[in-house]
């Protein structure tokens, strides 16, 4: 018999295990890897992005999904909670562009090392299994059921299994099913922060292509404006984009809904600057053919594409380009433009969209409204943010809420 159960070893699971533990409670937590937070390893490029240097309002503003919902669990172990956490425990971090927060190692194992050690110091007993089913007595929680057969008894579980998403890591929706034998109902999973597909088949030359410090549009082709901007970093695939700019535009995109991306390749110059940028260019390379003389301004294999789009013939002396001719290449380079298809498999997305659903949950202990002794943490709720450390974040905070609250 044990006080808590866990069910499931990444960061919200760890959290909560290690919060309910010193409080004093017997704890039991289950992970179905050999390794628990296997999945944390591979975040932030294997940097673990663990949360953004922001205020709680920042947060929720980040959280364009139930965001409200988080509130307690926000106010209850904010940003500067977890950097104190992982600070205190000798993970020293550092803030980097958009207040993204890493370890200043730049290695994720320390992350998942300092969290394992946490739990473990506290006196979490972990084992490796798989949950398959809850008892469930007179509407309250008794105990799990493991795949191999076992049977655990106590007083709460915390379910905190994650989504659908990099299923290789363990997170294969197994806790949509125990949720669900409970009676509480599930928000459709669906892939969000995902690389997108595209209808240009140009962009699969460009495989490969890193664009850095430009400017990404998500526009809506009924209305014609733009539901999001941002600014970074972007990557050409052979299926489409991705990078950390495209993965935040895919979080706003509705089922169904058309939209085009339009990328702004140079945001610091207005479109007269840029005219002008030409001019200097032109003037200096004036008696090359087009498709040579646009070296010091893009990368050398967005060069081709650029020159097929604009309509300019390739073999056109530059000083033979029309001022409208130069005009046309501006607006190109300020709004490149892709009509997105589709997103990649939920198994691509860094986080799922959808999960259980908020309303059924106390917002401000992750209990059940539905069974007695069950709470939820993390990603396994119907709960998603942008890149740049919410997510995590939103792991940390619910995980230690509910392992206070039980």
């Amino acid at each position: 018999m044990f006080d808590v159960i866990v069910v499931g070893g990444g960061p919200a699971g760890l959290m909560a295990a290690g919060t309910a533990c010193e409080r004093g409670k017997r704890v039991l937590l289950i992970e179905r890897n050999s390794r628990p937070a296997r999945k944390l390893m591979i975040t932030g490029k294997g940097r673990c992005n663990v949360t953004n240097n922001t205020d709680i309002n920042g947060l929720i503003s980040n959280v364009p999904n139930n965001g409200k919902f988080l509130y307690s669990a926000f106010s209850a172990f904010s940003a500067q909670d977890t950097m104190t956490f992982f600070e205190s425990r000798g993970v020293k971090l550092k803030t980097e562009r958009g207040n993204r927060v890493f370890p200043e190692s730049d290695k994720a194992v320390e992350v998942v090392d300092c969290l394992v050690n946490y739990v473990k110091s506290h006196g979490v007993k972990i084992i490796k299994g798989r949950v398959v089913s809850l008892g469930i007595e007179n509407n309250s929680f008794s105990c799990v059921m493991l795949e191999d057969g076992t049977r655990f008894s106590a007083h709460n579980c915390i379910i905190a299994t994650g989504g659908m998403s990099y299923p290789l890591t363990g997170s294969t929706g197994d806790g949509y099913k125990l949720a669900r034998q409970a009676g509480h109902t599930i928000i459709e999973p669906k892939p969000s922060l995902v690389p997108l597909t595209v209808r240009e088949e140009w962009c699969s030359s460009l495989q490969g292509l890193t664009l850095k410090n430009v400017v990404a549009s998500l526009i809506d082709k009924h209305s014609g404006k733009a539901v999001y901007t941002d600014f970074g970093e972007m990557l050409f695939t052979h299926f489409g984009v991705s990078g950390p700019i495209i993965l935040s535009l895919s979080a706003h995109i509705k089922p169904q809904s058309p939209y085009i991306v339009s990328i702004d390749l140079k945001p610091a110059l207005s479109e007269e600057q840029l005219d002008n940028r030409l001019l200097r260019d032109f003037e200096k390379y004036s008696n090359r053919n087009f498709s040579n003389a646009l070296d010091d301004l893009l990368p050398k294999k967005l060069i081709p594409v650029v020159v097929e789009l604009c309509e300019i013939p390739p073999d056109t002396k530059v000083h033979q380009i029309t001022k409208e001719q130069r005009r046309r290449l501006c607006r190109l380079l300020k709004s490149l433009r892709l009509n997105i298809t589709g997103f990649r498999p939920i198994k691509e997305a860094i986080v799922t969209r959808g999960g259980v659903n908020v309303k059924e949950i106390d917002p401000k202990t992750m209990r059940s409204r539905i069974v007695d002794g069950l709470y939820f943490a993390g990603e396994v709720i119907d709960v998603d943010a942008y890149t740049g450390g919410f997510n995590l974040q939103i792991a940390f905070s619910t995980g230690y809420l509910a392992g206070k609250s039980v």
